[in-house]
């Protein structure tokens, strides 16, 4: 049992605590980050990740029977309680979840031999585009995410709030090099474009494809486009002039999805009736 409440933003586990939610060179230098939440803690176990260094909870967060429950029970080096001011001082969605986890950042997958179905994220700087098009990769059946040079750190805590659980069911990989990607292809490159391209929704997607986005500002650099088969856009037709880069990777994965769904009712002699009211 926790007998003693940390009442002090002086103390050693709560600055410890301050510089990795903050430091992305911090994160680094000790491959630790902070997940949030009950949530987010019980994929990190699920995923087998590892242990849990230090599992911290809010004093008013452990009269909930779930996270008491939790924090009595899952396997951790120490355990902390803060009293409220000091855990809201990381984050208002901390303070309201109620729990913090100190983990150790899941090692590298290798480089694969081949790559097929991908998504390649070109200088995503915004933590929660990162998390969200990490999440619809997830969703939509994406296993392989590639992060180029001057990308958001993958597993800060902001990315690892909006992602929801998906970083630990997809192999992510940072510092990737677009040359060495276009080397190990075996799905087509495409290019995703707010400006010019091909309607994606006339574009084959059922085989593997490698999707790369681009930084919200500056869009695909010339490498990137260069090393594309193609390159797609969104029809708009209500005219606005771009997509929010994660919403626009959703409409992606997403399209690629229902194609391959369809393609697979086909092959399985399904064929969808038409709709007499839709007069197609």
């Amino acid at each position: 049992m926790i007998s003693e409440v940390i009442r002090s933003r002086d103390n050693a586990l709560v600055k410890r605590l301050g510089k990795i939610e903050n430091s992305a060179r911090e994160r680094r230098s000790l491959g630790r980050t902070l997940i949030e939440g009950e949530n987010l803690i019980r994929a990190y176990i699920e995923s087998g990740a590892g242990e849990i260094d230090t599992l911290v909870a809010g004093e008013s967060a452990l009269e909930r029977a779930s996270v008491s429950a939790l924090f009595e029970s899952v396997a951790a080096g120490r355990r902390a309680v803060l009293e409220d001011a000091l855990l809201a001082r990381f984050s208002d969605v901390v303070a309201s979840a109620g729990l913090i986890a100190l983990v150790a950042i899941p090692p590298e997958p290798e480089w694969p031999l081949r790559i097929a179905d991908a998504v390649v994220l070109e200088r995503i700087q915004d933590p929660g585009n990162l998390g969200s098009i990490l999440r619809s990769a997830q969703a939509a059946g994406v296993g392989q995410v590639f992060l180029t040079p001057g990308s958001a750190l993958a597993w800060s805590p902001k990315v690892l709030r909006a992602g929801m659980g998906a970083h630990f069911k997809l192999a992510i990989r940072e510092g990737a090099d677009i040359g060495r990607i276009r080397a190990c292809a075996s799905g087509k490159i495409l290019a995703a474009s707010s400006r010019s391209g091909h309607p994606i929704y006339d574009v084959d997607l059922r085989g593997p494809v490698i999707w790369v986005f681009g930084n919200e500002g500056a869009g695909l650099s010339e490498l990137a486009v260069s090393a594309a088969a193609e390159t797609v856009c969104i029809p708009m037709p209500g005219g606005a002039e771009s997509l929010n880069v994660a919403s626009a990777a959703a409409v992606c994965l997403f399209e690629q999805a229902r194609q391959r769904n369809g393609a697979a009712k086909t092959a399985r002699g399904y064929i969808p009736s038409r709709s007499p009211e839709s007069g197609a």
